[in-house]
């Protein structure tokens, strides 16, 4: 069976849905993994439980800006979300800009001509999170 202990879960947060995307840290092709919605029960478990069935070392998190890149109340509410997120798993928060990444995932969704579910949206955003954050993290590794 093969290892997984370089892998790397990415999220994308939001108010209703939480995108999941994964990658392995030696291949390095991030993927949509699944949407949790926030409210079906404890979601840091749900986290928790994603990041120990994918052996995952590492965890991204994309963090909301201003158009100005400034600050926001949803980009305070994620750091608080990723606060109790470290805590609950006890891995450290690797933030990732996610700057136009749902907008980007809306349009590739509609490109395609096909209906697709709203937290299709949100796990595409999470796998270019993923995809920024490995490109600019050239030095990640398993």
């Amino acid at each position: 069976m093969p290892s997984h202990s370089g892998d790397v879960l990415a999220l994308d947060v939001g108010e209703k849905r939480i995108g999941v995307a994964r990658a392995n840290l030696i291949v390095r092709i991030p993927q949509p993994l699944t949407t949790i919605e926030r409210g079906s029960g404890d979601v840091l478990q749900v986290i928790a439980d994603l990041l120990k069935d994918h052996r995952a070392s590492t965890l991204v998190l994309g963090l909301p800006r201003g158009l100005d890149g400034q600050e926001t109340a949803q980009t305070r509410t994620v750091r608080a979300f990723g606060a109790e997120l470290e805590a609950r798993v006890g891995l450290p928060i690797h933030w990732q800009d996610e700057a136009l990444t749902s907008n980007k995932a809306e349009a590739a969704l509609n490109a395609r001509k096909k209906p697709y579910a709203k937290g299709e949206v949100d796990a595409l955003a999470a796998t270019y999170i993923l995809e920024d954050y490995l490109y600019d993290h050239p030095e990640a590794q398993a």
